[in-house]
Order: structure tokens, then C-alpha cells, then sequence
């Protein structure tokens, strides 16, 4: 029924922003990007493996009610194949990253960062 993910879709608040942390920090390769007049709206097309994450900008949208434990999507996970090394990636690029935990089920590391409008995001390793 059901094969893979095919996209997750965000809603940012600074398009040109969250365009930059996406693109040049987490290194997102640009699939297309479109401006919609009639909607004030921009998308934006992320190639990440073979899935993709759609950024869209719409004016005036409300923030996220709370962190992180809102109702709906808890977080987005990337996996990484190092932890430390790509922790020690983004805090050389300025992004703030939670200490490294072990996940109790796998034993897996794994660690938390946040987009410019404070998405959790986590890095899990493979």
C-alpha cells in the first residue's frame, strides 16, 4: 500500500532565511523553486536521498503553539552516518546543537537542532 515518504512539507516565516539554513547549511540540493503571485507564495523543491521536503513561505502564519510537544508532527529526523562529526558541522556554521543522547531501544546516537523558526529537527545515526 503504502511505499516511502514522499515529501514533508514546511511553512516558514523568512523564506530567504530558511532557504539559506536548508540549502547552505544543511546542504539541500534545489529540485525547483516556484513564486506563486496569487498566493504571495513561494515553494520550494529539496532533494534530500530520494524523498524531498517542500518549503513554502505564506504571509501572516501563525507560530507553533509550543516546543516541542505541540499537537502533530513531533519533529523531523535526518539520518547521518556520524553524530559527533556532523554536530560539530553545524555548530561551525552557527547552529546551536542539544548534547548527543543514546536512544535507550537502539543504541543509536542521536541529537536535536532547530530551523530558523524553531522546527525541531533531529539527527539520528544510521
Amino acid at each position: 500500500m503504502l511505499n516511502k515518504i514522499h515529501h514533508v512539507a514546511i511553512i516558514c516565516s523568512d523564506y530567504e532565511k530558511s532557504k539559506d539554513f536548508y540549502v547552505n547549511i544543511l546542504g539541500l540540493s534545489v529540485i525547483s523553486e516556484v513564486y506563486r503571485e496569487e498566493r504571495d507564495s513561494y515553494k520550494l523543491d529539496l532533494r534530500i536521498g530520494d524523498s524531498q521536503i517542500e518549503l513554502f513561505s505564506f504571509p501572516n502564519r501563525p507560530e507553533r503553539p509550543s516546543y516541542p510537544e505541540a499537537r502533530g508532527l513531533r519533529h523531523l529526523a535526518f539520518e547521518v552516518d556520524n553524530v559527533e562529526e556532523t554536530k560539530k558541522q553545524l555548530e561551525s556554521k552557527g547552529i546551536e546543537v542539544e548534547p548527543i543522547r543514546v536512544d535507550e531501544l537502539t543504541g543509536k546516537k542521536f541529537t536535536f537542532f532547530q530551523d530558523p523558526d524553531r522546527l525541531p529537527l533531529e539527527m539520528y545515526e544510521k
